[in-house]
């Protein structure tokens, strides 16, 4: 997740996202940086517009809360991304243990 983190970083200060700069987010992170993630990380991203992906994510729960839904389904939404997010976990370990994956889908992460 640190990879999306440092991608997200070189976004917000408008720099170019690319192999040295994510690198050096990372390592000035202390990351043990892995080339071949972050070549997938680039590549993955290259014809993703971040902010639009940001605005879609950021609107998706807003839409939900527009249309009058009660504070019981919000929680009951919330407690159905917190095991999304948990399976979400389990599948990143399990990428991290495969690492000729290569980072796939990383490009459904964005739209």
């Amino acid at each position: 997740m640190e990879y999306v983190y440092a991608a997200l970083i070189l976004n917000e200060t408008d720099e170019e996202i690319n192999e040295d700069n994510i690198t050096g987010v990372l390592e000035a992170a202390g990351v043990d940086v892995e080339e071949s993630r972050v070549k997938a990380l680039v590549a993955a991203l290259e014809d993703v517009d971040i902010e639009e992906a940001i605005e879609t994510a950021a609107a998706a729960p807003a839409a939900g809360a527009a249309s009058g839904g009660s504070a019981d389904e919000a929680e009951e939404a919330d407690d159905g991304d917190e095991a999304e997010a948990e399976e979400a976990d389990d599948e990143d370990e399990d990428e991290d243990e495969d690492e000729g994956d290569g980072g796939e889908g990383l490009g459904e992460l964005f739209g």
